[in-house]
């Protein structure tokens, strides 16, 4: 297959990860804030909106599965963590734990990827090695900034939810944090253009 058409592949991939990432999330904030402004659903609203949250990311990784016939590793990790702190959520009534679900995503990925480069390895690579042909030495740069950047997003989530309410920890998912991840993205993309080894 031509390089090109494997890139735009990959390309088309990934605006698709990062849509089945986006929507359970825009699913959750928008059915707490209509759920929290309903009298009767009010004080229940943070967990019917953790059960739809759950449902939307397994819908999510279901599509994955049908249309490409995998899924994501990254969306495996993270739909096992959402299921389980989701979950704990329900069963013990207790929203803590679904906002502790992005600081052990975040720390899961820095240890992986960490861990990958400690035993010779880069996941970085792995991950879009098929995307991009670059030489070992920018593999490694963007492998340890992203390290640092998910470092910097479990503190920050560590942050706003220790010093903040409930709605302003989850309304701050759309509005600032993944705007954060497309900057640091956009941030590294000329220096993927600049190595990048055309064929």
């Amino acid at each position: 297959m031509p390089e090109s058409v494997e890139r735009q592949k990959s390309v088309s991939a990934g605006a698709g990860s990062l849509l089945s990432d986006l929507g359970p999330i825009a699913i959750f904030v928008v059915a707490f804030n209509v759920l929290q402004r309903i009298e009767s659903t009010k004080d229940n609203a943070v967990y019917i909106a953790t059960g739809l949250f759950i449902a939307a990311t397994l819908a999510a990784i279901a599509y994955h599965k049908r249309k490409n016939g995998k899924v994501p590793p990254v969306l495996i990790v993270t739909g096992v963590l959402i299921v389980v702190f989701g979950g704990m959520t329900l069963a013990l009534r207790d929203p803590t734990f679904i906002q502790l679900k992005p600081t052990i995503v975040n720390g899961f990925y820095v240890v992986a990827i960490l861990g990958s480069l400690a035993i010779g390895q880069n996941i970085w690579k792995l991950f879009f090695g098929h995307a991009f042909d670059l030489p070992d030495r920018i593999w490694t740069i963007l492998a340890l900034r992203w390290a640092g950047f998910f470092a910097f997003m479990a503190a920050l989530n560590e942050y706003v939810r220790l010093n903040h309410s409930f709605e302003f920890w989850l309304n701050t998912r759309p509005l600032f944090v993944f705007p954060l991840v497309l900057a640091f993205a956009a941030l590294n993309t000329p220096l993927v253009l600049k190595h990048q080894r055309e064929p």
